[in-house]
């Protein structure tokens, strides 16, 4: 008689990651005039906009096909076009997105193929740009969905006019609105233009509305998306990501584009080799601004240096968050003792190797496909001095009664979640005192003198 292998299980509780379509949702939230559209039921599209209100303190609107039992076992397809016109009514979008879920792809839901009789169909001079992915949850996060919906939108929009430009495209990844602020500053700064994707600066993050706004102002325009295939390089930012296939390698591939896959830029470091790129690039030198912010930088790094020296931290949230904050908090002497992730590439440890070739000497716990239970239970182990991550860590930190400093996505329970910089020089600089201040307050609080004076 044949036997059947034990296979080792483990559950996942409270997962140190979110569902695919919600990244989808950020980068088509990031396009001008563009809808997101869920193909699934109401709960999806429900927990995502709460997620991103949350944490945006902004209105999202993310339209939904709005799976039922029947639909489940018939098929989608006339819900998603009903959607779809419904959205054109309403909206008057110039792009549609359209992500997939967990029960729309359990049950085989062909999204091109229903999508290509319908465009032929009902086609006409005002209809929509319609891009979809597939980002079924069950087999990825939402950065696996974010990825995928970027090199969705390249694939199905960019072309190669052979137009003499100096375009620089640059696809930041998951990052903060200031981030993506931050980045379009300091290329502008190179005097070069560029084309962004996605850009959810303004649409996530604006100024207050005198009246609602049914797609709010700003997004990476579709004639830039267009031009992409004529642009002279491509920037992509991800250690993971240079591994996958990824918007900016489509271009390499299919217009010759150079791509450049960098780090994010956290720390000096990385900022110093996305600058160099820049140089590289644009044949054009540093601004004295970035020269003059590097220095500060350094200068602190010297004052705050005897307070964060091997202080101990658990690090988590997306794998190339985690591996940009990693090397940012290993240039300043604090030792990761613990990086977490709910991401499954199989890269994380090998990524973090690269930055700290002594992390295993040094005890370093690198844990991916993570939840936050394994994470806890890590972390009681070594007793570190401070978490850092997202709101999700809230309940071990408070449990542990340490210090939990707050970046990435999502922060439920702090304001201005979509204001902090983690990037450039200016990143690192707000990042080195939040944490030394973070470290400095602990020491204070925990005296028996109260010290006033450092």
């Amino acid at each position: 008689m044949k036997t059947q292998e034990k296979i080792e299980y483990k559950a996942t509780s409270n997962a140190c990651k979110q569902c695919s379509p919600l990244g989808a949702s950020f980068v088509f939230r990031g396009i001008e005039r563009s809808i997101p559209l869920l193909h699934g039921s109401q709960g999806c599209s429900t927990y995502i906009r709460r997620y991103l209100i949350s944490h945006f303190n902004e209105p999202v609107d993310i339209a939904c096909s709005n799976f039922t039992e029947e639909t489940a076992v018939f098929g989608g397809g006339a819900n998603l076009k009903l959607a779809v016109e419904n959205i054109i009514k309403q909206y008057n979008p110039e792009l549609i997105g359209i992500a997939t879920t967990c029960l729309s792809e359990t049950i085989g839901e062909d999204v091109p193929m229903i999508l290509k009789g319908y465009n032929k169909k009902n086609f006409d001079e005002n209809f929509p740009e319609i891009v979809s992915v597939s980002t079924p949850s069950f087999s990825g996060t939402h950065i696996d969905g974010f990825h995928s919906a970027v090199r969705a939108v390249v694939d199905s929009i960019a072309v190669k006019k052979k137009i003499s430009t100096k375009q620089i495209n640059i696809f930041p990844g998951m990052l903060s609105p200031a981030d993506l602020r931050h980045l379009k500053e300091i290329v502008s700064d190179f005097s070069t233009d560029y084309a962004m994707l996605p850009d959810y600066s303004d649409t996530f993050d604006g100024p207050l509305w005198t009246e609602y706004q049914e797609i709010p102002e700003g997004g990476t325009k579709i004639e830039k998306i267009a031009s992409m295939g004529d642009a002279v390089a491509s920037i992509e930012f991800g250690k993971i990501l240079a591994g996958e296939e990824s918007a900016g390698k489509l271009l390499e591939s299919r217009f010759n584009v150079p791509c450049h896959s960098l780090g994010l830029p956290i720390g000096i470091n990385e900022t110093d080799a996305f600058l160099k790129a820049l140089e590289t690039i644009t044949e054009k030198p540093v601004p004295e601004k970035y020269i003059q912010e590097r220095g500060r930088l350094i200068d602190s790094y010297a004052d705050g240096h005897k307070y964060v020296f091997e202080a101990r931290a658990v690090v988590y949230g997306e794998e190339d968050l985690v591996i940009g904050l990693a090397s940012f908090l290993s240039e300043i002497g604090i030792i990761p003792i613990i990086c977490a992730s709910g991401g499954e590439s199989g890269l994380l440890k090998q990524k973090i190797l690269d930055i700290i070739p002594d992390a295993e000497e040094v005890g370093i716990r690198i844990i991916e496909g993570a939840d936050f239970v394994e994470i806890g239970e890590e972390a009681r182990k070594i007793d570190p001095d401070f978490f850092i991550g997202n709101s999700k860590g809230y309940r071990i930190a408070r449990e542990m009664k340490k210090p939990l400093i707050r970046v990435g996505f999502p922060i439920h329970d702090r304001l201005g979640g979509a204001r902090i910089i983690h990037v450039g020089y200016r990143g690192a600089q707000q990042l080195f005192d939040t944490i030394s201040n973070t470290i400095i307050a602990t020491s204070q609080e925990a005296s028996p003198v109260g010290y006033t004076y450092m």
